[in-house]
């Protein structure tokens, strides 16, 4: 049916509104219409019933594609139904019902269409959230394009004209513009998307390298997508000039911190100084696992269970410890003071023992007991152990050491002292200084003088 047809079907459609009969047209496709939306909401509801058992993929699609197209083929059979039986029994014109088969004929094409298309991209993509808001649009311009009423809408968008520098724009083109701009940069962020996934899939390539490759694909696919449809619509590229000088002044003024973020991120990622997985120290409080590098921070997961975000300028610029970039080995320490009567080489081999009992300490290199200081109270012991896995924490494993350290000694008897002092007191005790008495008053006799 060509557009011709349509608006034919349009003008006698507007001929027939006139008429009481019409009337009869309207309550005929409001049942149908009503009709098929109860049946295709019953079915709906059966199939929610049957979900709870095991269906495989293909049935699954296929179910999922009859829900999208069981309103519109169901009101499509129904009005062709009833447009037969006007006809038959001559119950008034039909020009309502002829309108509405391409229309409804379109819809389920097109919601077909954008559940197939759904299913090719990945899963939680932007078309999963918005496939009826896209489906509607699209099917609202093709019912516009159907009726024969889009020439008369562009043309009104086309009177509304205004000038950009030396481009002459009108709403029509900034519409036009937008649908192709919207619609090649999905399709350049889905193809990045492939990409990427592929990208990180492969085990040829540094960690790193993937991520920085995907950065660049889905960057530059963005840009490319955005001129070539921007050159589509006809619009001057030059006539971005100023949109980029003023890009180039907002970086170079307020966007600085961000652009060094960004290229600091790409450092990082090129230089492969901090991979994804490597346990690092920013300071004494703040040390965890790296578990995502983006182009502008980095996230740090703490052995707490939190996460921080940390800017990419920040690990260029400053000092950082990375405890696992060449090797995942970590060396620990735990310190404990003995008395001064202690056999010191038993002590020494209980801690040694105390440390390859423990399954998370390596055998190679062996724990090591050192003498370390003779100190005021006792003397000063350190054990040193490895570990591989630093980033299943380090607390556990001194604490259970530590723990198994004071059960060997207080079963050998070995005295851990704490701090004592001892003070002497020499030349004897000095002498107590006394206050002088003071003289009693006597009571006063009448007449008696009191003696000096």
């Amino acid at each position: 049916m060509n557009e011709q047809v349509v608006f034919a079907l349009l003008f006698e459609l507007w001929r027939d509104i006139r008429e009481p009969a019409f009337l009869w047209q309207v309550l005929a496709l409001g049942m149908s219409l009503l009709l098929a939306w109860g049946l295709s909401r019953y079915g709906r509801q059966q199939e929610f019933v049957r979900s709870t058992a095991e269906h495989g993929a293909l049935r699954t699609f296929s179910t999922g594609s009859i829900k999208r197209v069981a309103f519109p083929l169901l009101s499509l059979l129904l009005i062709l139904i009833v447009r037969k039986l006007f006809k038959y029994w001559h119950l008034g014109p039909v020009s309502l019902f002829d309108l509405a088969v391409p229309l409804l004929l379109s819809m389920a094409l097109v919601r077909a269409v954008i559940y197939v298309l759904r299913h090719a991209l990945t899963a939680g993509s932007w078309l999963a959230t918005s496939e009826r808001f896209v489906a509607t649009s699209i099917w609202l311009c093709l019912a516009l394009y159907l009726t024969g009423l889009a020439d008369p809408l562009i043309e009104m968008l086309e009177q509304v004209s205004f000038h950009v520098g030396k481009q002459k724009l009108d709403l029509w083109t900034l519409l036009n513009g937008l649908v192709t701009v919207v619609a090649t940069v999905l399709l350049a962020l889905w193809l990045s998307g492939v990409i990427e996934r592929r990208l990180l899939a492969s085990d040829a390539l540094d960690s790193n390298v993937r991520v920085v490759l995907g950065r660049l694909v889905k960057a530059v696919l963005s840009v490319v997508a955005l001129l070539l449809s921007l050159s589509i619509v006809g619009i001057d590229i030059t006539a971005l000039s100023v949109f980029s000088g003023a890009l180039a002044v907002g970086l170079g003024l307020g966007l600085q911190r961000i652009a060094s973020n960004y290229v600091s991120g790409f450092i990082i990622l090129l230089d492969r100084s901090i991979r994804i997985g490597n346990l690092v120290a920013l300071d004494a409080t703040t040390s965890g696992i790296v578990t995502q590098i983006t182009a502008r921070y980095t996230v740090l997961r703490t052995l707490a269970g939190t996460e921080v975000i940390i800017p990419n300028e920040y690990l260029v610029s400053n000092i950082v410890r990375n405890e696992s970039f060449t090797d995942s080995r970590l060396r620990l320490q735990v310190s404990v003071q003995v008395a001064y009567g202690t056999d010191l080489e038993q002590a020494m081999r209980l801690m040694v023992e105390a440390a390859r009992a423990q399954p998370r300490v390596l055998d190679d290199p062996a724990p090591q007991a050192l003498l370390t200081a003779f100190a005021d109270s006792g003397i000063n012991l350190d054990l040193g152990f490895w570990i591989a896995d630093p980033q299943e924490g380090t607390g556990g494993v001194r604490s259970a050491i530590n723990l198994s350290i004071w059960r060997a000694f207080c079963a050998q008897g070995i005295e851990i002292p704490f701090p004592q002092r001892e003070v002497r007191l020499i030349g004897g005790l000095p002498p107590v200084a006394t206050a002088p008495a003071e003289p009693v008053a006597s009571p006063a006799v009448p007449g008696v003088q009191p003696v000096a």
